[in-house]
């Protein structure tokens, strides 16, 4: 049996706006909220940076920066519990998320 190849790492990525609104399209699985769905994944998805950039986007164009998950928690209430999301955790609440 053969195994798939892990997915190689993309070093480099520009994020334009456009990329960034982009994720504003991502439809949600069933009974998550579709704001809390796009942080989660922006989250995943980008560096510190280009967060920052698209938290800008997300609060301008009137999306829930506090939006919950189904198991009423925020993203930053989510992201707090990771070592290494200092840089997340901080353009988080400059943009109003709240625990």
């Amino acid at each position: 049996m053969s195994l798939k190849k892990d997915k190689q790492k993309v070093i480099d990525e520009v994020l334009d706006e456009s990329h960034l609104r982009s994720f504003f399209s991502l439809r949600p699985p069933e009974g998550v909220n579709a704001d809390y769905n796009i942080l989660e994944r922006a989250y995943r998805g980008m560096t510190a940076d280009y967060f920052a950039g698209f938290l800008e986007l997300f609060v301008a164009a009137g999306h829930d920066i506090n939006a919950q998950n189904p198991d009423g928690k925020t993203i930053l209430m989510v992201v707090s519990g990771h070592q290494q999301a200092g840089e997340y955790i901080e353009v988080l609440r400059q943009h109003g998320a709240v625990v």
